[in-house]
C-alpha cells in the first residue's frame, strides 16, 4: 500500500515561507486588510477603555460632599461615554467582520485556484507517486490554513496585544505595584504557553498525519471498490481501516488529554493573578491608594484579560497545526517542475509530421534503464506500430514523445524542433493519444467528447461519435449526450469508454496520433467497425499505435518490434512473419494457438 507523505516539520524558515505566501495573496486587497486591522484595533481599545468608566462610576457614587442630583448628572455623563463606547464597539465589531468575511473569503479563494493550478502543471511522474484523494485534501486545507490563522491573529493574538498594551498603560498611571505585577505574570504567562504548545505541537502532527493516512486508506479503498468486491476483500479492507483508525484514537487521545492538562494548569495560573490582585488591593485600599472604584478597574481588567488570554496556548496550537495544513500544500507550490518549458520556447509547429529518437537515454530514478542508445524515425503520415513483450519500453517510447518525462540523453525532434525547446502545451495539443484504460470526467457525454477541442459544435462532436461508433449507445440513454458518465466513467464498459476517447480524438484532429492498446476492450464485432472509424482517424496523420491484438496492426506501413528497449525487428506484417524473430512468435501465439 502507497504510504501518504508525513506533513513537513514546521520550522522557522517554513513559517517564514507560508507566512510570505499568505502575505503575497492578502495583500492584493489591502482596503480590506487595513480595514480589519483598524477596526479591531480599535475596537480592543473600546474594550480597554470601558474597565476604566465604570471605575469613575463608582467612585462618583461614593463622592464626599454632594447632592444625590448631582451625583446623578455626573453619573449620566459617564453613562452616556459608555454608550457611545458600546455602540462604537458594536459600529467596529460589524465593520470587522464585512471586512474580514471579505478578506478571508476572496483570498481562500485566491489560495485554492493558485494552488490548482501549480498542481497541474508538475509532471505526470508527480502524480504517479501521489494518493488524489491526499492531493484533494492539501489544496482544501491551504485555504481553510488560511482562514484559520486569519482569525486567530484578528481574534486572539491583536486583541491580547492591544488589551495586555492597554491595560498596562492604565495600571503603570494608576497602581503601579499591580502594572509590575500584571507584566510578569503575563510574560510568564505567554512564554510557558509558547513552549508547552511548541512541545504539543509534536503530538498533535502526529494525530494529523496518521489522520491523513487514515485518509489515504479510505481514498484507495473507494477507488478500488470494484476489486474489493471481486476478490471479496471486504474483511481484509475493514481490517486495514480499522488499524489505521485504532492508531488515529490513541494519538488523538494522548494530543487531546495533554490539551486538557494544559488547561488545567491555566486555570491555577489564572486563579492566582486573580486571587493576587484581590490582595493588592486591598492593601492599596488599606492604606488609602486605591478606591472602591479601582477594585471594578481591577475585575473589569481581569475579566477582559481573561478572556483573551485564556486561549493563547490553544491559538498558537492552532496556527502552527494551521501552518503544518499549508506546509504541504505550499512546498508543492515552491516545488520546482521537474518538467518545464526552456527560457524562449516555441510554439510547435507541425507541417509534415516526421518524428525521430535521436540516441535517447533514458532510465527512471537513474536506477533502471529502458531505453539506451535508441534511435527511430517516423517518416510524415506514416503508420507505425509498436509491438513487444509486456516491459519492452513501448509506453515509455510515447511518453517520451508527449514529454511526460525528459531523457537523460540524446533528443526526440518532430519536424526538426527538439521537443525539449518547444511549448509543453503546444506539442500535446498536436499529439492526440486514445490510452488503453480511457479515464473519463464526471461530467456529460457531450463535454468529454468535446474536451478533444472545447471550441467544436455539437454537430461537430456528433459526427465525430457516429465515426467511432458509439452514437449508437449514446443515443440509447435516456439523456443521451446530456448523461453524466460518473466518476473516472465508471458508469459506462470499458468498450464504451474506449469509443469516447477515440470520438474525443477525432474531435481533436491532431496531426499526430497514438493509439495505446485502444481497441483492446472491445470484442470483435465492434472491433471491425472501430477499425474502420481508426482508418478515417489516421488518414493523413504520422500514427504509433500499440497492441498486443496483432489482428488490429497488420495493415499498419510498418511494424516494429522493441525487445528491452532495443529495436529488434522492423518491416511490413508479411516482412516479419518470413524471419524467425519476436513477431512470428507472438503472431502464432494468437493465430494458431499456443504452440510448445
Amino acid at each position: 500500500m502507497q504510504q501518504t507523505a508525513k506533513k513537513p516539520e514546521v520550522t522557522r524558515s517554513l513559517i517564514k515561507v507560508i507566512t510570505r505566501v499568505f502575505w503575497e495573496h492578502a495583500r492584493i486587497y489591502p482596503l480590506v486588510a487595513i480595514t480589519a486591522f483598524l477596526s479591531s484595533v480599535l475596537m480592543q481599545s473600546a474594550a480597554v477603555m470601558l474597565p476604566w468608566y465604570f471605575k469613575k462610576f463608582l467612585d462618583t457614587i461614593t463622592l464626599p460632599g454632594l447632592t444625590n442630583p448631582q451625583i446623578a448628572e455626573r453619573l449620566i455623563s459617564i453613562l452616556w461615554i459608555v454608550a457611545a463606547l458600546e455602540c462604537s464597539r458594536w459600529a467596529l465589531y460589524r465593520i470587522f467582520g464585512i471586512a474580514n468575511v471579505y478578506l478571508q473569503a476572496r483570498v481562500m479563494n485566491d489560495l485554492s485556484v493558485n494552488a490548482f493550478n501549480k498542481l497541474l502543471g508538475h509532471s505526470y511522474s508527480f502524480f504517479t507517486n501521489k494518493f488524489t484523494g491526499a492531493l484533494v485534501r492539501k489544496v482544501t486545507r491551504l485555504g481553510r490554513a488560511f482562514e484559520d490563522t486569519a482569525d486567530q491573529v484578528f481574534n486572539n493574538l491583536l486583541p491580547i496585544a492591544i488589551i495586555s498594551t492597554g491595560i498596562l498603560i492604565v495600571l503603570f498611571q494608576r497602581l503601579p505595584i499591580l502594572g509590575y505585577f500584571l507584566l510578569g505574570w503575563i510574560i510568564f504567562f505567554l512564554t510557558s504557553n509558547y513552549f508547552i504548545s511548541l512541545w504539543k505541537v509534536k503530538f498533535d502532527r502526529e494525530r494529523s498525519e496518521k489522520d491523513s493516512q487514515a485518509t489515504g486508506v479510505l481514498s484507495d479503498a473507494l477507488t478500488n471498490i470494484i476489486t474489493i468486491k471481486l476478490f471479496s476483500q471486504y474483511d481484509h479492507e475493514k481490517k486495514l481501516y480499522r488499524t489505521v483508525m485504532e492508531e488515529l484514537k490513541k494519538l488523538r487521545i494522548r494530543a487531546w488529554g495533554i490539551g486538557e492538562i494544559t488547561d488545567a494548569l491555566q486555570g491555577i495560573f489564572t486563579l492566582a493573578i486573580e486571587i493576587g490582585f484581590f490582595y493588592g488591593w486591598i492593601r492599596l485600599w488599606e492604606q488609602g491608594r486605591a478606591t472602591a472604584g479601582d477594585f471594578v478597574l481591577i475585575q473589569g481588567f481581569l475579566i477582559v484579560l481573561f478572556q483573551r488570554i485564556w486561549e493563547f496556548g490553544r491559538v498558537i496550537r492552532r496556527i502552527y497545526e494551521a501552518m503544518a495544513d499549508a506546509a504541504e500544500m505550499v512546498e508543492i507550490m515552491n516545488l520546482p517542475y521537474d518538467i518545464k518549458d526552456v527560457a524562449g520556447a516555441q510554439p510547435l509547429t507541425v507541417s509534415d509530421g516526421q518524428i525521430t529518437f535521436e540516441k535517447v537515454h533514458f532510465g527512471f530514478h537513474g536506477d533502471r534503464n529502458v531505453l539506451e542508445n535508441f534511435n527511430l524515425t517516423i517518416l510524415p503520415r506514416e503508420k507505425v506500430a509498436l509491438v513487444g513483450p509486456s516491459g519492452a519500453g513501448k509506453s515509455t517510447i510515447v511518453r517520451l514523445l508527449l514529454r511526460f518525462h525528459d531523457i537523460d540523453g540524446g533528443k526526440v525532434v518532430i519536424d526538426g524542433q527538439n521537443i525539449a525547446e518547444v511549448k509543453q502545451a503546444s506539442l500535446r495539443q498536436k499529439v492526440a493519444l486514445v490510452p488503453q484504460d480511457p479515464i473519463l470526467f464526471h461530467r456529460t457525454l457531450m463535454e468529454n467528447i468535446r474536451y478533444g477541442r472545447l471550441k467544436a459544435t455539437d454537430e461537430e462532436v456528433i459526427e465525430a461519435a457516429k465515426k467511432a461508433h458509439c452514437h449508437e449507445f449514446i443515443s440509447r440513454l435516456p439523456y443521451g449526450y446530456e448523461t453524466y458518465v460518473g466518476e473516472r466513467g465508471i458508469k459506462l464498459s470499458g468498450g464504451e469508454r474506449q469509443r469516447v476517447a477515440i470520438a474525443r480524438a477525432i474531435v481533436a484532429n491532431t496531426p499526430i496520433l497514438i493509439l495505446d492498446e485502444a481497441t483492446s476492450s472491445l470484442d470483435s464485432e465492434v472491433e471491425s467497425l472501430i477499425q474502420d472509424a481508426l482508418r478515417t482517424l489516421m488518414h493523413n496523420k504520422t500514427a504509433i499505435v500499440i497492441a498486443h491484438r496483432l489482428s488490429t496492426i497488420m495493415q499498419m506501413d510498418r511494424i516494429i518490434v522493441i525487445d528491452d528497449g532495443k529495436i529488434t525487428e522492423t518491416g511490413t506484417h508479411q516482412d516479419l512473419l518470413t524471419q524467425a524473430g519476436i513477431y512470428k512468435r507472438l503472431w502464432s501465439l494468437q493465430a494458431e494457438g499456443f504452440i510448445e
